[in-house]
Formats: C-alpha cells, sequence, structure tokens
C-alpha cells in the first residue's frame, strides 16, 4: 500500500493527493482553461514519444524528483501514442535545477535523462552538472519554474494536457501507473 501511495503521489510544497485538479484559481495567476496554452507558449523543455501524436502533454519535472522519475517509466509504453514535453524546474534546490539544464542542453536528452534516472535509482545522485553551466540554460529552468507558480502549480511532476472529452485545459499533479494514465488521457 505504501508502494503504490508513493507513486501516485508528488513531490509538492504540500501533500498532494494526486487527484486531477484544474490549478486553484486563488492562487494562478493564468486561468485555468488558458494553462494548456501558456504552457505550450512558455516551455522550454525536451520532447519524448511519437512526434506526430495529436495527444500533447506537458510535465513539469524536477530532476530529483523520485516521483517525477517513476513518471518517466510508466508513460513508456504509451509513447508510441502520445508526445511529452518535460520542462526542468528547479524545485529542489539547486542541484535539480543545475541538472535540468543539463538535461536542456543534451545533444540526446532522452538517452541522458535515461542514465541519470539509472543512476539516481542506484542511489548515485543522477547526472553530475558541469561546474560551467550556460547562463542561459539555467535562465530557461528558472522560466519554467516561474511559470509554475504562474500556473498555480505546488508539485511535481505536474502534467498540463487537453482533456480527451472536452478539449479544454487539465492539469494533473503526481505520477501515475500506465494503466490508470492511459484512462486519463483516453486512450
Amino acid at each position: 500500500v505504501i508502494s503504490i501511495l508513493l507513486v501516485l503521489a508528488g513531490c509538492g510544497k504540500t501533500p498532494s493527493n494526486a487527484t486531477q485538479s484544474q490549478a486553484p484559481a486563488s492562487a494562478a495567476r493564468v486561468p485555468a482553461s488558458a494553462i494548456y496554452d501558456t504552457v505550450a507558449a512558455k516551455a522550454a523543455g525536451f520532447t519524448i514519444g511519437n512526434m506526430m501524436a495529436t495527444r500533447v502533454i506537458y510535465v513539469m519535472f524536477d530532476a530529483q524528483c523520485p516521483h517525477c522519475g517513476r513518471l518517466w517509466q510508466t508513460v513508456k509504453p504509451l509513447l508510441g501514442q502520445i508526445r511529452m514535453v518535460w520542462a526542468p524546474v528547479r524545485f529542489a534546490g539547486d542541484l535539480s535545477g543545475r541538472q535540468g539544464a543539463v538535461l536542456l542542453s543534451a545533444k540526446d536528452p532522452v538517452a541522458e535523462m535515461e542514465a541519470h534516472e539509472q543512476s539516481l535509482e542506484a542511489k548515485r545522485g543522477g547526472l553530475v552538472p558541469p561546474a560551467d553551466i550556460a547562463s542561459e540554460l539555467v535562465a530557461k529552468v528558472t522560466a519554467n519554474t516561474r511559470l509554475m507558480q504562474e500556473i498555480g502549480a505546488d508539485s511535481v511532476p505536474f502534467m498540463v494536457y487537453k482533456n480527451p472529452a472536452t478539449g479544454q485545459s487539465a492539469s494533473f499533479e503526481g505520477a501515475l501507473e500506465t494503466a490508470d494514465f492511459k484512462k486519463l488521457l483516453g486512450l
């Protein structure tokens, strides 16, 4: 039971109950109906999955978040049907922000993320960022973090997508098992 709760939770300032949510209107500067379009226009990330897929999911993640790593693993069986843009944020501290910047600059960010997640799983701390990360890459992670605040998100992973039934902006905080993710996206 504890492992199931960990998979469904997220890393946040407040405990996540991992329920589907629209970002709280009181905390968001962006109306809930505009969250998807705002994230699509502003987020800096790397793309995985089917580049021709009509279902596009934006994932705001922290490189040190175990729930984000779990989500990375559970979406793999669905990558033929969806496209995901992974936008790193600095949520767990300076190291995660610097690791996110390295992922953005990688020639093959998917392979870099795989290696990073394997290192985290082996308790080796993930990728080791160089001392001289370009300031524009760090600025992109900082901008993604501000974007999270702008849309009212307070935990990672934070996913933004279009509701398959209505076409409206929708969001989800936390990780999901593959079958539950399929249901959420109407696959």
